[in-house]
């Protein structure tokens, strides 16, 4: 299928809820890289790169997200890949 990029920015109750870190832990399973971080918004937003069914997988995740929180929308953006990340990792504003 190929290699992906994906852009993501996740609105709802998606801070304070371990959104982060699950998101962390379900790109890893994935064997994804890139970063997700929070917004001065309130929303949630993941850059993620990787087998293109990995990254679907990811965006169907994201849909929902940990049982903690309440996603209300996800605006998705697919990049083309650029492999420039290492790993996947939180990172700050």
């Amino acid at each position: 299928m190929g290699q992906k990029r994906i852009h993501l920015i996740v609105r709802g109750r998606v801070q304070d809820v371990f959104f982060r870190a699950s998101a962390l832990r379900e790109a890893k399973r994935l064997g994804l890289t890139g970063w997700v971080r929070n917004r001065p918004d309130g929303a949630v937003e993941l850059v993620a790169e990787g087998e293109e069914d990995q990254v679907k997988d990811l965006l169907a995740w994201a849909q929902h997200g940990p049982s903690t929180a309440r996603v209300d929308k996800v605006d998705t953006r697919w990049r083309s890949y650029t492999g420039e990340f290492v790993e996947f990792e939180i990172v700050t504003v």
